[in-house]
Order: structure tokens, then C-alpha cells, then sequence
């Protein structure tokens, strides 16, 4: 039959006809025009009448089928009990992601931003934390929140568990090591693996919860013993999904480099390999993605080059390595391991600004006045030569007078001061903008030679940390302005304003403790700044803080130039770490199209604001799934630490206040665990949420967040990451021996 006679009908009636003519060979009725079609209809309807109604030609029935199914996993369709498909939105159902809680209840996240629904445990049982489910919502619970039941799992978020094997005579289960997931897994027997009671395994699920039967599952790999060393690192990585294998194509197209940078890639690039540009990184870094150069000028103030590797002339789009890079998000930390975002030939070679090489990197140089305020600046395509691998700890003892070092780094000590009186002026300009800095920790954890955790130590920020700190600001800020400047869309690293009703707690809250700087109801990060500055000297200075922080939002990436409220930017996002973060990668490409688009003559070939949108959803999802698989690595490595402490007594300071008791980082060891509230002492204790303590009734004994505690470890649980204290009272307090919770 002649295309004309088969084609108008459809082309007639769907107004999405054209596009579909492009994607398919045999254009079928649209996802927009089903949808319509039923919205006018107003009621569900069952296939044989859609296709009925459609004018489905029997040749085409399958790719329908197959149509409805796709929009039934996308949440657009439900498939009622009659067999009908409905609008979801017409049924009252929400489409989201299931958020679960290791206690055993959970929460559906919708799509559409809208309120969160609690789930019951029982609504749990059937499924996994991060599942995409439609749910309904079915009522209130006592606590006023909006309660939900799962409708439909749309798309299981686990194929695999990591966890523990039990055999227990005829009985053989894992339970997982993911604390999220509440269910035990009955274990399918298999010849192939045989693991031994308390062993760590990796589980493939063969058959999901439904609420009434276990999940069971097939053990395809067995990691080895629960407390062997590195053993915390692999849970975390399988429990968290984090990609760790590099696919073949990836391996050969990572073979295909060399390593060295070939002549011809050098080509049409500006040479800054006369520069004394200098890495300065902590001594355990292996790949160097930033190096740095400043000059003073002749009419005043500073010339600052900050050089970046150019990974993006590797990585090509569309690439398997760019595919990987993408998936992985970024590079993950753990103690004594990364799992980087790219393979090692360009993370710690080809890529990596080493000393002594030539290597590719895009080159921001700025111009700033003597106050540190960015006059000018260009991006160009550079070929450099580092000329020193610096240590914080080396710049800092350089600049701080050590003489042994001063001499042996003759050369390059004049450029040094010049980075540290540039630091010193870009210190003073975020001064004046108002950026928040808060007096926070970090730690190290020092291993001995059987792997085992010796100690945990304070880390130091020294001049050195700062400075390098700054020229990355600087750096970043004027990638931001280079596309907002060309208008074209961009990935931004965006802090929003703080919640009006955070903001509200924080007011009434700094006034009830005398604090005499006022903040208004929407205030500018300078208000906040001064608000740590002038009450860093009290008694009370780390509650302060720790109360202004819990009042920030959290930082992401979007499409939306909106301001980074805690840096004080009205733009800002990441070019300076392209090695271990694939937004720097993009930032990176789209610095180089506007280059290659002027010097073309052309318009720019970008991705859609969609796309863009997409990937910032994408990468800030990979960035908090770091964070939490390495801070639970962590966790379990500070469990491990304190199994044998059990009994001692230390000093703690309140980190966490809640109504079952206060959350205790020891002032000795930088470990945190749970004083409950039943082991405060000999009275009735109530949780006063507006002033983040808790009250004990006839004492009037106070415990409030940032307070000092005296406490007694009492129990330590590996397998759930928890560390329990008890409260020690003051001499001549609380004769009575308290019973231990178990």
C-alpha cells in the first residue's frame, strides 16, 4: 500500500506524527496522544478498545503493547484490576522514590516536589529503599503526617544485596548489611558457592518482598570474613551501587593512550611551560588536577594563573570513557582507596599535572586589583610544565620562615609570597562579601601495618590550604561569569537561601541566648558571618554555629544561575577539578565550544537546558551517594576502633539533641555514638526541641547542643554502626547503679 494512504490518517490525528516519523521506521500514535485520548474519554480503558478506538493496524498492535508497558514503567499508566489503563494523575496516584529509614519505615518522595508520604513498616515490607513506586495517599498518622500505600512498583532500584550468611541448621539467610533494608533473604541453595556461617556475600535477588513472604536470593560471590581489613570498603561500595569495575570498552579505549602527550596535540596552544606554575595538593594525593601562578603587576595588584588539567580533550562525548565518567559521577573517597571517575592512565597519568612533564590544560588567567576584586580575565587552551609537586605542610613551613626548606626551594620561594599576598587580599575581598566560615574539624585515620585503625588525629588547615582554596574560587567564579556573559546554559553549583521558617528558629533562638546581632527574616550570608565572628569567643560559640549550620540548605547542581548563598556569589560553579567531578567536565567542554564557536564565526552546538537539568539531577544524586557510602565506611572503621574501649570514660561534647537521647562526638578520639535518654541520670528527662536540649524534670538539669558530657562507653555494634555511652554523673550523684540497656 502506497506510504500516503497509511500515513495521513495517523499524521491527521497525532500532532507528535513528525517527530515520531524520525525516531521510527513505522510511526505508531504517540505518548501525548494516548494520554489525550483517554483524558477526553475520562474514564480507564482496556487494550482491545485502545486499539479499537486508535485505529491500530494489526501490524503495529506489539509496538502499542510494548508503548502502553514503557508508559506504564514511567508512571503515566496504571493498569487498574479490569485490566484498564488510566491516567495516574486522573487516579490519584503519585509517582516517586521510596526513601527508607533503618528503624523500618520509610517515605515516598514524589517526582513533583510536592510533600513527602510517610510509609509504614508494613507498607515497607514490600519494597526496597530507592524503588520508583506509585503510592496513594491514604490518610493521616498520629503525628499529622500524610501516610501513603504503595499501588506499584514501577522500577526495582536492587538486583543485588551485600550481607552476611547465617546458617542455622536447615535455614540459610543474609541479612543485609545495608541498614536501609530491613528483610532477612532466604538463601536459594547452590551447588557453584558454598560460603561459611558469618561470611560477607553478595546476594542476587531472585524474588522480591510482597509483604507477606521473605525476598530470596542466590549467593553469586563471596567477599570474605566479616572483620577482614578493606572488608568495610567493599560492603559500602556494593550496598551503595557505586560503579567499580571499568567496562571492556572502556579498558581498550583507555589502552589506546600513551604516556606522554604527543607533539601534535600541543599544537595551537598557548605555551605556558616558561611559567613557574606549581601543584600544591595533601602528601597522599596521587592525581593533580590544579596548578598555580601569580605575578604582581605593573600598575598594582596581582596576574593569577590558575592552570587545569585538560581532561576533556581525552574524554570525548559520546565516548565509553565519557559514558563511565558520567555513570560514576565523581570520584569516591575512602580510607586507604579510591574508586576514581576515570582509569588511572589519565586520573594519575596523562591527565595529572605532574612535576617535570609536559601536559594539556585549560589556563584561567585573572587580573585583580591590590584589594583582591577580579578586574579581567580569559580561558584559553594551554600546554604547561609544572615545575614542583608541593605538600600543604611544605608551603606552610616555606612560608612560615623554615630555613632548611627556604634554601632548597630558592627559586621558587619569591613566587610563593606572591600566591600568599594575593591570599591575603582574596581573604580580605570574602571578608567584605560576607562568605560563612565555620570553625568545623575534619579527621585522619592512621592506620598500623596489619590495617587496623591505630589512631584518629585532628587534620590542620594551615596558609597553604587556604590559598590554594581561594585561587579555585577565583577560578570558578569566572567560569560562571563566562557563560552567564555568553548566555549559554550551564551547570552552577547553587547554595539556595535558607528556609524562611529555619531562619524564623534561629532568630527566636540566638535571641533567647542574649546574642546581640540581629539577623533579618531574609538575611545575606554577611549576616549571618557576622553572627559567628562577633560570638566566636563565647562559651556557647559551637552551639551557635552548630544551630546556624543545621539552618543552611543544602548545596547542588542546576541549570538555574541562582546565587551560592554560603560563598556569597551571584554565580558559581566547578572548573577546577575535571579528574574527579564530571560537572567540572562539562564546565570545561562548554568553556572550550565558545571558544571554538567565536573562532569559527559559528553559534555554539550545546546541550538542551533539559539535558543540562537532567545531569545536574544526576550528578548531585552521585555526589550525596559518596558522601554517604564513605562516611558509612568510615562509621564502620570508628565502630571497629572503639570494640575494645568498652568501659573506658571520656569527654564529650553534644553534637545532637532528639527526643531519644543526644548524639556525643568524644573529645579524645573524634568518635560520635548515642548517650539515651534513659542513662541521664535519676529523673523524668524532656526533649525541648525549640532550644535543642533536654530538661530533666525535677532537676532542671540541662543538656544542651554544644554542652560538655562526661560518658562511659557501653556498647559498640559493628553491624549496625552504632555506638552507645552512657551519661557518668558527678561524684556524689545517682547511688543507684543504672541497669545497662542491651
Amino acid at each position: 500500500m502506497p506510504e500516503s494512504e497509511t500515513d495521513t490518517p495517523l499524521a491527521a490525528r497525532d500532532p507528535m506524527y513528525e517527530r515520531e516519523k524520525e525516531k521510527y521506521e513505522r510511526p505508531i500514535v504517540s505518548r501525548e496522544f494516548i494520554l489525550s485520548y483517554l483524558e477526553n474519554l475520562g474514564q480507564p480503558a482496556r487494550l482491545e478498545d485502545l486499539i479499537d478506538e486508535l485505529e491500530i493496524a494489526e501490524e503495529d498492535q506489539e509496538a502499542f503493547r510494548r508503548r502502553l508497558r514503557a508508559m506504564e514503567r514511567d508512571g503515566q499508566l496504571v493498569r487498574n484490576r479490569r485490566g484498564a489503563y488510566g491516567i495516574v494523575e486522573s487516579m490519584e496516584l503519585i509517582r516517586g522514590t521510596v526513601s527508607a529509614h533503618p528503624d523500618g519505615f520509610g517515605f515516598l518522595v514524589p517526582d513533583n516536589g510536592d510533600k513527602d508520604l510517610f510509609l509504614s513498616p508494613r507498607e515497607m515490607r514490600k519494597v526496597f529503599h530507592g524503588d520508583v513506586v506509585l503510592g496513594r495517599i491514604v490518610g493521616e498518622d498520629r503525628r499529622g503526617r500524610l501516610e501513603g500505600a504503595v499501588v506499584r512498583i514501577l522500577e526495582r532500584a536492587l538486583t543485588q544485596v551485600v550481607g552476611r550468611y547465617f546458617a542455622d541448621t536447615s535455614v540459610h539467610y543474609v541479612i543485609p548489611e545495608d541498614r536501609r533494608i530491613p528483610q532477612e533473604f532466604a538463601v536459594v541453595p547452590s551447588e557453584e558457592l558454598q560460603p561459611v556461617h558469618g561470611q560477607i556475600v553478595i546476594l542476587e535477588i531472585t524474588k522480591y518482598p510482597d509483604g507477606r513472604n521473605l525476598p530470596e536470593g542466590r549467593v553469586v560471590e563471596i567477599l570474605g570474613e566479616h572483620m577482614a581489613p578493606g572488608m568495610e570498603v567493599e560492603i559500602a561500595v556494593r550496598s551503595y551501587g557505586l560503579p567499580f569495575q571499568w567496562p571492556a570498552a572502556v579498558e581498550a579505549e583507555s589502552a589506546g593512550f600513551q604516556p606522554q602527550v604527543p607533539e601534535s596535540m600541543k599544537e595551537g596552544r598557548r605555551d605556558l611551560r616558561h611559567l613557574p606554575l606549581v601543584t600544591i595538593d595533601g602528601a597522599d594525593a596521587k592525581d593533580f588536577d590544579d596548578a598555580v601562578y601569580a605575578e604582581t603587576r605593573e600598575e598594582g595588584g596581582f596576574r593569577l594563573f590558575v592552570a587545569i588539567a585538560d581532561v576533556a580533550t581525552y574524554v570525548r562525548p559520546g565516548s565509553a570513557l565519557d559514558e563511565e565518567a558520567r555513570k560514576r559521577g565523581n570520584s569516591v573517597y575512602f580510607p586507604r582507596r579510591v574508586i576514581p571517575m576515570l582509569p588511572e592512565v589519565l586520573s594519575n597519568g596523562l591527565c595529572s599535572l605532574n612535576p617535570q612533564v609536559d601536559r594539556l590544560c585549560m589556563v584561567c588567567e585573572m587580573e585583580l586589583d591590590a584589594q583582591g576584586n577580579l578586574e579581567q580575565f580569559r580561558f584559553a587552551r594551554a600546554v604547561m610544565r609544572s615545575q614542583r609537586r608541593f605538600t600543604y605542610d611544605e608551603v606552610a613551613a616555606i612560608l612560615g620562615g623554615d630555613s632548611d626548606l627556604r634554601e632548597r626551594e630558592a627559586e621558587l620561594v619569591p613566587h610563593l609570597e606572591t600566591l600568599q599576598r594575593l591570599y591575603e587580599a582574596l581573604a580580605r575581598a570574602r571578608e567584605a562579601r560576607g562568605t560563612i566560615e565555620f570553625d568545623t574539624q575534619e579527621t585522619r585515620i592512621v592506620y598500623n601495618e596489619q590495617g587496623r585503625i591505630e589512631n584518629i588525629v585532628p587534620l590542620q588547615r594551615n596558609v597553604a590550604h587556604r590559598m590554594i582554596e581561594e585561587c579555585m574560587l577565583a577560578a570558578n567564579v569566572c567560569a560562571a561569569q563566562f557563560f552567564r556573559i555568553h548566555e549559554l546554559p550551564m551547570l552552577y553549583r547553587v547554595h539556595p537561601e535558607p528556609n524562611v521558617d529555619k531562619i524564623e528558629d534561629l532568630r527566636r533562638f540566638l535571641g533567647e541566648l542574649g546574642v546581640p546581632v540581629r539577623i533579618p527574616a531574609r538575611p545575606r550570608s554577611a549576616d549571618l558571618a557576622r553572627v559567628i565572628e562577633e560570638t566566636r569567643d563565647r562559651a556557647d560559640a559551637s552551639l551557635i554555629q552548630t544551630v546556624i549550620l543545621r539552618s543552611l540548605s543544602q548545596a547542588f547542581y542546576t541549570v538555574d544561575t541562582s546565587m551560592h548563598f554560603g560563598l556569597a556569589f551571584p554565580a558559581y560553579t566547578h572548573f577546577t577539578s575535571p579528574i574527579r567531578r564530571y560537572p567540572d567536565l562539562i564546565v570545561h567542554r562548554g568553556i572550550q565550544e565558545l571558544l571554538d564557536s567565536a573562532a569559527e564565526g559559528r553559534e555554539p552546538r550545546w546541550l538542551s537546558v533539559a539535558e543540562l537539568k537532567e545531569l545536574g539531577q544526576h550528578c548531585s544524586m552521585t555526589e550525596r551517594r559518596a558522601d554517604e557510602a564513605s562516611r558509612e565506611a568510615v562509621q564502620w572503621l570508628k565502630c571497629e576502633f572503639m570494640l575494645d574501649k568498652v568501659g573506658q570514660t571520656f569527654t564529650g561534647i553534644i553534637t545532637g539533641v532528639t527526643g531519644f537521647g543526644l548524639f556525643v562526638a568524644l573529645r579524645e578520639v573524634y568518635v560520635e555514638g548515642l548517650v539515651h535518654i534513659s542513662t541521664l541520670g535519676e529523673d523524668y528527662y524532656h526533649f525541648d526541641a525549640q532550644h535543642y536540649r533536654i530538661v530533666g524534670d525535677r532537676s532542671k538539669e540541662s543538656f544542651q547542643l554544644g554542652g560538655e558530657i562526661p560518658v562511659r562507653l557501653v556498647q559498640v555494634n559493628l553491624d549496625e554502626r552504632k555506638i552507645e555511652f552512657e551519661r557518668v554523673p558527678p561524684e556524689g550523684e545517682g547511688g543507684r547503679k543504672r541497669r545497662r540497656r542491651h
